[in-house]
């Protein structure tokens, strides 16, 4: 068994002692919601045949404690968890795929972007991400320029990254002092921090997805 008798004993005496305290007040001292998996322990042991002794001897833990557990009277250790894990033959996965994190997706409808008019350029806010995601941050938006205009707030530079592809027309990237010609379909990637421009030059519109990270333009 890869836990030792006395760092078992230890650990059930820690789930005891808190079950003791939670008894005794009549509430959890934590507001988090427990995570009720005993009914899937029970249910896969039945399922195999196995009583409680023999999981219970298998895993390194007692009787008593795997009773509690699947009865969620008892939230147990990881190691103990991981022990009748393979006491079971299950994988963890199994018993916490009602706990994954809800990961919300965000839509815009094209009736609901926000526009930001700039002479001749707009600007369709495609997304923003939640200032929470601190290390995840982004902006996105689609830029429809029409014949001969340019982007202003670009010329400068700013921290962080901007990705953009071209999906319609012909535009032509200013970077530095280096210029570049972007047809649909082409993208450009490069780092904010210098000088940087878009320009439609041709008699015809033009639209391209641009993405920058951090968030520089739409946050508010």
């Amino acid at each position: 068994m890869p836990f030792s008798a006395s760092r078992q004993t230890a650990n059930e005496g820690r789930q005891e002692k808190t079950m003791r305290r939670i008894n005794a007040t009549g509430k959890k001292e934590s507001k988090r919601v427990p995570y009720h998996f005993g009914k899937k322990l029970r249910m896969v042991r039945e399922h195999k045949g196995m009583t409680l002794k023999v999981v219970a001897e298998k895993a390194g833990v007692s009787e008593s404690l795997v009773s509690q557990i699947e009865r969620n009277k008892v939230s147990p250790a990881i190691d103990t968890l991981l022990a009748l894990a393979d006491a079971l033959d299950i994988n963890l996965e199994f018993l916490f795929e009602e706990y994954r994190r809800k990961r919300p997706v965000k839509i815009t409808r094209s009736d609901e972007r926000r526009t930001i008019p700039e002479d001749d350029v707009t600007y369709e806010e495609l997304a923003v991400s939640d200032r929470s995601e601190k290390e995840n941050r982004f902006e996105a938006y689609a830029i429809k320029m029409k014949p001969h205009s340019r982007t202003h707030r670009g010329s400068y530079g700013h921290i962080g990254w901007e990705l953009g592809v071209v999906v319609k027309g012909v535009i032509t990237l200013k970077y530095e002092e280096e210029t570049y010609e972007l047809k649909a379909g082409d993208s450009a990637s490069f780092p904010a921090g210098s000088s940087h421009m878009l320009e439609n030059k041709t008699k015809e519109s033009a639209e391209a997805i641009w993405i920058v990270t951090p968030p520089q333009r739409f946050t508010e």
